[in-house]
């Protein structure tokens, strides 16, 4: 069976990389851009400093910033409405994946104008590839900016929405580290584990092979090396790795897929609008404690590359141990030490959860069966 790796054309890394933006869409004929923000990076002056390099090269752009942390049907609806008022020929996307993403339903939409999102969803059969999208990321987690998903709330049912759409991919990525320095710290750890999350369940996947095993394996290493500097002292130099490592972590998962963390925190997402990168962070530990039984050499694998070679002489039971104990200790370094619990789930949400995490695109991607019952037990154990 053939091996499939996609990737975008190009990407751009480094401080200040966003000055090539205007190169760029000048070289490939655009002339009009919408540029897709949300309006908490639009008040911190983030997203201006993308406009004002835009302003200098007289490129003619509109502003969309309807977004919600947990985009929603009706955010990509109402972008989808202002690119066709202005004729917009690019997407510029600046912010983490909420921005991300829905410049991702918006660009499909927009050259699938027969289809409506929800006809889309899991593995997209969409014909035609997406009005270009050229990412600015402002957070070191979602990778969206390198990846074929993204994934909208459908508020009415109360779920996330995964699409696996190598159509949406943007052409081009600008991942600028000076726009990752303005994270509250707590985004930046929120974002910080879910690319780990990506790079662990990418590492464990299914769907994993030789080529994603590179890019996860670094990225876990680097984001163990990096990210409690990155969060608690903004140090530039572990900003910067932190922006490569999600980027790797996300060229892996993008072509290897993920797990039942992600099966579990979309539905957190959906139901109590709880952060997507906290949401994995919360449950990372218990999840990967249940994936132990069929994944200890591959915890021995990532302990031996992250400070802990004496894992070799464990026994697996020992290896799961301080594997989920390392995990849980990172998320402590970085401020996280909330539960499930915190999120509003009660124990009666729980058969509920579990139902809509059985139905989630990542669950079969992971490498140990799970029951509905399981689902319950999980989250029980995350309380």
């Amino acid at each position: 069976m053939a091996l499939r790796l996609i990737l975008n054309e190009t990407a751009y890394f480094g401080k200040n990389a966003r000055e090539v933006l205007p190169e760029e869409i000048v070289k490939r004929g655009f002339s009009k851009v919408l540029l897709v923000s949300d309006k908490s990076l639009v008040e911190a002056g983030v997203t201006k400093k993308v406009s004002d390099v835009l302003d200098r090269a007289d490129i003619d752009y509109e502003i969309y910033d309807e977004i919600k942390p947990n985009p929603t049907i009706s955010n990509v609806l109402g972008g989808v409405e202002k690119c066709h008022k202005i004729k917009a020929d690019v997407i510029v996307a600046v912010g983490g994946g909420s921005s991300i993403d829905t410049a991702k339903g918006i660009s499909i939409l927009m050259t699938n104008p027969d289809r409506t999102l929800e006809s889309l969803a899991g593995l997209s059969d969409s014909v035609n590839k997406g009005l270009p999208i050229i990412a600015l990321p402002t957070t070191h987690g979602t990778a969206a900016e390198v990846t074929i998903n993204y994934v909208i709330t459908n508020e009415d049912k109360q779920v996330k929405m995964v699409f696996v759409d190598p159509n949406c991919i943007p052409c081009l990525s600008i991942v600028d580290s000076e726009l990752m320095m303005t994270m509250p710290k707590s985004l930046a750890a929120a974002t910080g584990m879910d690319a780990l999350t990506h790079a662990v369940e990418g590492y464990i996947t299914n769907g994993h092979n030789k080529i994603t095993d590179m890019f996860h394996m670094e990225a876990i290493k680097m984001i163990f090396a990096n990210l409690p500097s990155a969060v608690n002292d903004k140090n530039e130099d572990a900003v910067e790795n932190m922006a490569i490592a999600q980027y790797l972590a996300g060229m892996g998962f993008s072509n290897a897929g993920l797990g039942i963390v992600h099966s579990m925190a979309h539905q957190l997402g959906a139901v109590y609008d709880t952060p997507h990168g906290l949401a994995n962070a919360i449950l990372l530990p218990t999840v990967m404690r249940f994936n132990g039984e069929v994944c200890a050499q591959r915890f021995r694998e990532i302990l031996c590359e992250i400070g802990r070679p004496d894992a070799r002489d464990l026994n697996d039971q020992d290896v799961i141990n301080t594997f989920c104990w390392m995990l849980s200790e990172l998320s402590k370094a970085v401020g996280i030490t909330t539960t499930v619990k915190d999120t509003g789930c009660k124990e009666e949400d729980l058969e509920m959860l579990a139902e809509k995490a059985m139905n989630d695109p990542c669950r079969p991607g992971n490498p140990r069966e799970t029951t509905k019952e399981d689902f319950i037990n999980l989250y029980r154990q995350a309380m």
